[in-house]
Order: C-alpha cells, then structure tokens, then sequence
C-alpha cells in the first residue's frame, strides 16, 4: 500500500514547511483518513492509542482553521480546547502544538494541576488560540473565572477511556455542559467500552470514525518476548538484561509506585541512570525526569501505567515489563511506547510464579503467543511448569505481599463479624492459593 504524504493533504505552506523542518513527510494511516476530514469541519471519533500520530491529526487540521478564519480572542477565552487526562501528556500537546504552528503566530498555553497557578492564569488572562488542559485545573479556573468557554470553536477529548479509568468523567460532563452548541468536537479513545461510547453520542453530530490498531492487538515491528524468573531474582535479572548497550533508551514498568521506586534505586546503585516517574512525585520532578530520559541524560525510565500512559518520546528501543500487569489492555499500551512511526522495537517481559495467569490473559487477547526466552542465567524451570493460578487467586497473593486489604471473601467476612486477626485471615488465603 502506498503510504499518503504530508504534501497531498491539502495542508498551508507554514505547517507543510514546519513538517519538513521537524522531518516528518509520510502521514499515518490516522493522519491521512482523520486531517481531510477535519479541514472540512466534520466531527471525528477516533479509535486509536498513543504512538499512532494522533496529536499531529487533529493539531494540523487544527492550526489551519484557526489561521484562515484569524480573529482577536478575548481576555480569558480560548478558540480550541484540548482536554487530556495527564500532565504530560498535557505538556507534550502543547509542545506539539508550538512545534507545528511555530510558523503561524498563534497563542497556546496549557494548564495542569500539581504546580502553582499564577503563571497559567497570567497566560490566559489576555486569551488565547489553543488551550491544553487536565480537567481539575481547569474547571479551578473556570470557577474562579479566569477562563471562560463561551467563546469555543474546536473542542478535542483526548485519552477518553483513562479519563474514566482515572475518575474523570464527572468533571468532563460538567465541562461538556459548559460548551457552545456550535462547535466541531473531535473525541479519541484507545477502546470503546459503553460509558465512552455513550459518552461519544453526547458530544458528537454526525462524525466520521476513524480506527486504528484495535487495543487487543500490538504493533507487528515490536518483537516480544517472555522470561520466567522467580520474583526474588527480578532485579538480578534486570541488571543482567541491560548489560546489553543495545537498550539505548528503555521503559522499565512496575505496578506500583513503591514498586517503580525501588527498581530506580537498585539501578543507580549500579551505575545505570535511570528515574522514576508516577503520581506520588511532584510535577517538576516528572517533567525533568522526562526531559532528561528525552535527552538521553538518563537510559531508564521506571513507570507505572498511568503516569506512562501518553508519554510519546522517540527512539525508545525497548519496554522491559518488571512487572507483569493485571489488566491485559495495558501490556498493549506499554509495549506500544517503542516501535512508533513505522522503528522496530523490542518489548520484554518478565513473568514469575504469581503472573502467569496475566500471561495467559495477555495471549488471550492478543491472540497470539509471546515466545520464551530461555537465553538467560536466571530462567526458572519451576515457574516454565507451574500451572497458571487463576487471576484472582494471582491478584490476592500480590496484594498480601503489597500489604494490600483483600478484596475477596474474607474482607466480607470481617466486616460482618467474621475473622478478625489479620494472621488468621493471612493463612486461609496461603491455604487456597
């Protein structure tokens, strides 16, 4: 099939010559059906994860509207609203946004929560073209009056299946309340579960769908692979891996913070330079820590799901799953941080005891097999030949090793009068399991 270049897409010279200068030519398959439709004013529902080009199609089609109809914006109003759930995913829009329109003299601003709020209310006061915002900050602001939405033309609902999976979707409702009738309204999703879809038919009129890479399957560049291992040699393990200076830029993910903090430490200890990134640390802290990875300052970025959701950095050579997640959809969505914009990748995955029935999960839904790797001084027979646990037996010895409260029957129990000693509890769950 050939591929659609930027230069057939009815594009305006500046962002036709801010492309070349960033060294983008060839559209992807979301950029190519998503931007025609979109300079015609339509409204899109696109189904597609991150890695695939979507910023670039809707900010494109974006920035043109905006430079052939130019109008004064006024104090406090904004044309285009970009609404995502993460910071920085907020922050790398924005920086998308400045990249493709540097040539068109337009005001953008983005604002987030976690840092004071005097600057971005300083940037807006005097308005603004494009504004990127997380929903807490700025339904903050909105109710604070520095920002109006009255004046809106574009609105775009980015990630929307982790705005719900974040808790978010009240706050989009009120917002989406607060719009013109009159708008083109672009909304993405990587799945299309019934909240989101209800959602979709709330806020669009008439759109053209466009789908990409279905959220069950995975990037055939990624090559994939799987290490059995007993949990108390993962970090043995990981050194081991990363000997290799074939992993030039690699994501390394944990299920948990504490988890993805102590996988940093163990690697500085032993001279790789690395950081951590999720939601306990400050805002300043992730965004140097993605800078720096950005740079290549550092080698390894040690994340959790949702602080890693929407990092879009290039050239990452591998994702390492430490960790093995509980939810299948989002081993799709790490692996996809490497092997963006047509480079190959690889994704590695380590797998004890206790994950294997999220292994089998995952090949569920992929459908297809992840081969073994056998190449390594760690392999474990035991875990090879160990019959995979069912999932929620998996889940409750990871959360008694957490120190999480069990969310199963004897939690029940206890609050009905059952078992009350902690140890006793402990010990029937060791005996089932």
């Amino acid at each position: 099939m050939t591929s659609v270049q930027f230069s057939d897409l009815k594009l305006i010279e500046p962002l036709q010559k801010a492309l070349v200068e960033s060294g983008y030519t060839s559209a992807t398959p979301i950029q190519a059906a998503a931007i025609p439709q979109l300079l015609e004013g339509r409204d899109l529902l696109g189904v597609a994860q991150t890695g695939t080009g979507k910023t670039a199609a809707f900010a494109l089609p974006i920035l043109q509207r905006l430079i052939q109809n130019q109008k004064k914006v006024e104090s406090k109003h904004t044309r285009v609203l970009v609404l995502t759930p993460t910071r920085e995913l907020a922050v790398q829009i924005h920086e998308s946004f400045q990249t493709y329109g540097k040539n068109l003299h337009l005001k953008s601003t983005v604002i987030f929560g976690g840092v004071s709020q005097f600057h971005q209310v300083k940037s807006i006061v005097h308005g603004v073209d494009v504004l990127v915002a997380t929903p807490g900050r700025l339904l903050d602001l909105i109710n604070q009056r520095h920002i109006t939405l009255r004046s809106l033309e574009v609105f775009v609902l980015d990630e929307a299946d982790r705005m719900l999976d974040m808790g978010f979707i009240h706050d989009i409702k009120k917002i989406i309340k607060m719009l013109p009738q009159k708008r083109q309204s672009l909304f993405f999703s990587a799945t299309m579960p019934p909240d989101i879809q209800d959602l979709a038919n709330q806020l669009l009129h008439e759109p053209i769908k466009v789908e990409v890479t279905p959220v069950s399957s995975t990037a055939e560049k990624i090559q994939q692979s799987v290490m059995y291992v007993e949990r108390k040699n993962k970090k043995d393990l990981l050194r081991h891996v990363l000997k290799n200076k074939d992993l030039k830029k690699v994501i390394v993910f944990t299920r948990t913070k504490h988890g993805a903090n102590q996988v940093s430490e163990v690697l500085e200890k032993n001279g790789i330079y690395s950081a951590a990134i999720h939601g306990n640390k400050s805002q300043g802290a992730r965004q140097r820590a993605l800078d720096s990875f950005k740079k290549g300052t550092i080698r390894v970025l040690v994340a959790t799901d949702i602080a890693a959701r929407g990092i879009d950095v290039d050239g990452i050579t591998h994702v390492i799953n430490y960790e093995l997640p509980n939810i299948a959809e989002s081993y799709v969505h790490r692996i996809g941080r490497t092997a963006r914009a047509g480079a190959e990748g690889i994704a590695i995955s380590f797998c004890d005891e206790e994950e294997r029935a999220y292994l089998k999960d995952i090949q569920k839904l992929t459908g297809q097999g992840i081969p073994l790797d056998t190449n390594q001084p760690y392999h474990s027979m035991s875990v090879q030949n160990a019959q995979p646990l069912s999932k929620g037996k998996a889940k409750a010895l990871i959360d008694s090793r957490l120190g999480r409260p069990s969310k199963g029957r004897h939690q029940k129990n206890r609050r009905f009068g059952g078992p009350k000693k902690a140890s006793q509890s402990q010990s029937t769950t060791k005996k089932q399991s």
